[in-house]
């Protein structure tokens, strides 16, 4: 839950830097877990009013996380050396995604590199 916040709250819109397999991995764990208890509680809504409105609870949710997934996608990159605009391989159908997941998985880059210095050596709060 850490690593979400820190996205969300301290990273908002932050594109630059980079970001750990750690952070980005917990990120997505728990957008998705975020993501499925919204459209749990939109559809138990939904059932219980019959009223459709509560199905705009979930894309609320989506726009409010869109913009901190695209940055920690693209810090991600940054981590492997890899530009921001490798998230345009997704794309490409299938091989793209599965590309891109590759690319999150991979380990970053040891020491600085031109996005910056190692997540891992500054990241002091955080235990490696």
């Amino acid at each position: 839950m850490e690593w979400y916040l820190k996205v969300v709250r301290d990273n908002y819109a932050n594109f630059t830097g980079r970001a750990r397999r750690q952070e980005y991995w917990m990120f997505v764990l728990f957008n998705i877990l975020f993501a499925f208890a919204t459209v749990l509680v939109a559809g138990a809504l939904v059932a219980m009013t019959e009223i459709g409105a509560f199905a705009g609870i979930y894309f609320i949710y989506i726009l409010g996380v869109i913009i901190p997934s695209l940055a920690v996608a693209v810090r991600r990159l940054h981590d492997i050396g890899k530009s921001g605009w490798f998230y345009l391989v997704g794309l490409i159908p299938l091989i793209g995604g599965i590309w891109l997941i590759v690319l999150f998985a991979t380990e970053g880059d040891k020491g600085p590199n031109a996005y910056g210095p190692d997540p891992k050596e500054t990241d002091s709060n955080v235990t490696v």
